[in-house]
């Protein structure tokens, strides 16, 4: 992937949305050991937009979930190209409801540019789904850290995002709605989308400033891309180090921390 020295929002949209990107799966395994995914929400099915399981790291039990794409077009049909159906949402809620019994932490990894919108999630409640997730996660009462690694599109990436940290990488975005479907509504017309993106704070950097996320996670160095191995071993150390660090807290300080975040917006 060809990084520029300088880059507007609209180039970050195109960064965040590229094919090459890093998967979620990708991701477990180079950042954790000895991953065993579970499948199904024991509801309706199982929904493969949505992964998960349990993993290590430092030889320490995690619980790992994370919004799947597909890097060509099988693999995102299958995967229905990142946009999760209710069963996703409740497959990912089981998991973290598991890990809370278990004492184990949790990290999501959040690429989607939003939650399915056929008639068919409608119909299975995926409305419920999605406001279920977000109460939950609230009050889960083990530490949460969500990554931002592609999109993170409106309640379809907030549904794994109501975390003690939110991090994101570099060139990802974290909105409301796409740039496209905000120009559709403010302007009436979808193709000023780029005009859009730099007015919507969708970035990393202006998120950070805006204390919507905690950490950018740099993708370049000196304008030159940094290697994806490299990237892998500072999202593995900062988990490491902020899981430490949250496991100090008592329950009652985590979650009183954890809402007091979402309070300050």
């Amino acid at each position: 992937m060809e990084i520029a020295m300088e880059k507007n929002a609209n180039d970050i949209v195109t960064l965040a949305r590229a094919q090459d990107r890093y998967t979620t799966l990708e991701y477990i395994a180079a950042i954790f050991d000895d991953f065993m995914e579970f499948h199904g929400d024991r509801y309706f099915g199982d929904d493969l937009a949505v992964v998960g399981g349990v993993a290590t790291l430092e030889n320490k039990p995690v619980t790992v979930v994370g919004i799947q794409k597909g890097r060509n077009l099988p693999e995102n049909i299958e995967r229905n190209f990142g946009a999760p159906h209710p069963e996703g949402y409740r497959k990912a809620l089981r998991l973290m409801k598991q890990a809370e019994k278990f004492g184990r932490p949790v990290v999501t990894f959040i690429n989607t540019a939003g939650a399915y919108c056929g008639i068919e999630a409608e119909e299975r409640g995926e409305g419920e789904a999605i406001a279920r997730n977000l109460i939950e996660m609230s009050d889960l009462s083990v530490p949460i850290i969500a990554i931002i690694v592609g999109e993170g599109g409106s309640g379809g990436a907030l549904a794994l995002a109501v975390a003690d940290e939110v991090w994101m990488l570099e060139h990802t975005i974290y909105a409301v709605l796409s740039p496209e479907g905000f120009a559709s509504i403010l302007w009436k017309d979808g193709s000023r989308a780029k005009e859009a993106a730099e007015l919507m704070k969708i970035t990393a950097t202006e998120l950070k400033e805006l204390t919507i996320i905690d950490r950018v996670i740099p993708e370049e160095m000196n304008g030159e891309a940094l290697e994806q191995p490299k990237i892998n071993r500072m999202i593995q150390k900062a988990l490491i180090s902020k899981f430490s660090e949250l496991s100090q807290l008592d329950i009652d300080m985590l979650l009183e921390k954890r809402y007091q975040r979402f309070r300050k917006y």
